[in-house]
C-alpha cells in the first residue's frame, strides 16, 4: 500500500471474530488481530476506514432470533458497535455501520442468492425456500436503519468529543436511465431510484421511506414511529457510495396487478443491465456516476460522500496488462472530479480493489485487484498489474493520461510476471 501511494484503506471487521457469541466477552485473538492491522496502517501513514457489517453476522444470532428480521438485532448491533468504538476508536476515525444494506437485503431476503439465503417461491434465485420474499427485505432494512442510527447516536453521545470521528453508512448505486424517452419510462426510472437508493437515503434525510415505496408495498413495508423517525433522520456524518455500472429502466406497472409481490414487482419496472454474476468487463460509462453524485447533492442536502467502491471487473488470471481497468479508473475518477466541480461534497475515493480477493458473488472467478495474487504460490505472492502502476502515478501527481499509461506496458518489471499468463 505504501509503495502504491495509498493514504487510506477500507476494511471490514468481522463481528464473529470479535464476539463469537454475538455479544458478551470479546475474543482476545480477534482483538489482537485488528489492533495489529490498525497499528500497522497508522504507522505507515495510512488512514483506516472500518466497516462493522459486511454480509457476515454471527451464526448464533441468526439461529437465536433470525438476525436482521428481528428487533433484537438493534440491541446486539449497538453493543458490538460500542466494543469497536471503545477498542479501536482512538485510532479509527471513519466508521461505516453497514455495507450496502439495499443489496444485502435483496440478495439475502428476496432472491436468496447471498447470506443469509432467505427467500420464498416464486421469487427465489436458489433452491432455498426458508423466508418470505414479500416482506423480509423491507423488514431487514428497517432494522438495519434502526441499528445504524442507534450506533451512530451512541458514538456521538459517548465517543465523538474524545475521539473526533465520523459515522456513516454505504449504499450500492447504479446510474439509472430510462430505456426510452417516454413519460412512463422516465417515471419508472425515478421509481427504480426510489427503491434502490431512496429506500436508504430518504429515511436518513427526511425520516421516512419514499412515497412510491409506501404506496406500492403497503403494509408490507414497516412504519417508523415518531420516535424512530427522529432517531433515523440525520443519523450520519457521511454516506459511502458504491458504484460500478449503469441500468436502463422501462415501465412495468402491470406487475402491480399481481396479488403476490416482492420488492421487484413493487418497483413495477423492468431492469436492463450487466450481469452482476458474470466475470465480463463492465462498460466504461462514467457519466452514470456523475449523475448519481449530482442526485445526492440535489435530493439529499449534499451530504459528505466517500466513493467506497468503484472498479473494473476482469476474469481471474486474464492479464497483468489490464488496460481496460486503467481506462475505467481514468474515466470514473474523471467523473468524480466533474461532480466535485458541479459542487458535490466528495471527501474521498477508494478503488475496488487493492488486491485480487474472494468476491461475494463469484468467488475467485473474477478479479478487481490492482495487484494479482498468485494462489498457486504458498506465499501468495503479489504482482502489480498495469493499473497498480497507473494508480501509483496518479496518486503521486504525475502524468496519467491514457497515452501515458500505454507507455507503462513496456515497463521491464512487468515482463516476468506477464509470463505467468502465457
Amino acid at each position: 500500500m505504501l509503495e502504491t501511494g495509498l493514504d487510506a484503506y477500507r476494511f471490514s471487521i468481522s463481528w464473529s471474530r470479535l464476539l463469537p457469541n454475538g455479544r458478551g466477552p470479546v475474543n482476545p485473538k480477534g482483538l489482537q488481530y485488528y489492533n495489529n492491522l490498525i497499528n500497522e496502517l497508522i504507522s505507515n501513514g495510512i488512514q483506516p476506514h472500518a466497516t462493522l457489517h459486511n454480509f457476515d453476522l454471527p451464526q448464533v444470532l441468526e439461529d437465536e432470533y433470525g438476525g436482521w428480521i428481528s428487533r433484537d438485532i438493534i440491541r446486539d448491533f449497538t453493543y458490538y458497535a460500542e466494543v469497536c468504538f471503545r477498542e479501536f476508536g482512538d485510532r479509527v476515525l471513519y466508521w461505516t455501520t453497514v455495507n450496502e444494506p439495499n443489496v444485502f437485503a435483496l440478495g439475502g431476503y428476496d432472491q436468496g442468492n447471498s447470506p443469509p439465503r432467505r427467500c420464498s417461491p416464486p421469487f427465489c434465485a436458489t433452491n432455498d425456500t426458508m423466508g418470505n420474499s414479500t416482506y423480509e427485505p423491507y423488514l431487514a432494512v428497517h432494522h438495519i436503519l434502526l441499528s445504524h442510527s442507534s450506533a451512530a447516536r451512541l458514538y456521538w453521545r459517548k465517543y465523538r468529543d474524545k475521539q473526533h470521528g465520523f459515522v456513516g453508512i454505504s449504499i450500492y448505486t447504479f446510474g439509472i436511465f430510462p430505456q426510452t424517452n417516454t413519460e412512463k419510462d422516465r417515471v419508472a426510472s425515478q421509481r427504480a431510484r426510489d427503491f434502490f437508493v431512496g429506500w436508504i437515503m430518504e429515511p436518513l434525510q427526511y425520516g421516512d421511506y419514499p412515497i412510491s415505496m409506501k404506496t406500492n408495498a403497503g403494509e408490507r413495508i414497516p412504519a417508523f414511529t415518531n420516535h424512530e423517525s427522529k432517531q433515523v433522520k440525520g443519523s450520519f456524518d457521511f454516506i459511502g457510495v458504491i458504484h460500478y455500472t449503469n441500468l436502463n429502466v422501462s415501465d412495468n406497472s402491470d406487475a402491480l396487478k399481481n396479488q403476490l409481490r416482492d420488492f421487484t414487482a413493487d418497483m413495477a419496472a423492468n431492469i436492463f443491465g450487466e450481469d452482476l454474476f458474470s466475470n465480463e468487463e463492465y462498460l466504461i460509462t462514467p457519466w452514470g456516476l456523475r449523475q448519481e453524485l449530482n442526485k445526492f447533492k440535489l435530493l439529499y442536502g449534499n451530504p459528505p460522500i466517500f466513493i467506497h467502491e468503484n472498479g473494473q471487473r476482469t476474469a481471474s488470471n486474464s492479464s497483468l496488462q489490464d488496460v481496460t481497468r486503467v481506462k475505467y479508473l481514468h474515466g470514473y475518477i474523471g467523473s468524480v472530479l466533474d461532480a466535485l466541480r458541479d459542487g458535490s461534497n466528495i471527501k474521498g475515493y477508494f478503488a475496488w480493489s487493492f488486491l485480487d480477493l474472494f468476491e461475494l458473488l463469484d468467488g475467485y472467478k473474477s478479479s478487481f485487484g490492482l495487484y494479482y495474487v498468485d494462489r498457486d504460490d504458498p506465499e501468495l505472492k503479489r504482482y502489480p498489474k498495469l493499473s497498480a502502476k497507473w494508480y501509483n502515478r496518479f496518486l503521486k501527481g504525475r502524468r496519467t493520461s491514457i497515452v501515458g499509461t500505454i507507455e507503462l506496458e513496456k515497463d521491464p518489471s512487468l515482463v516476468f510476471v506477464s509470463q505467468l499468463f502465457e
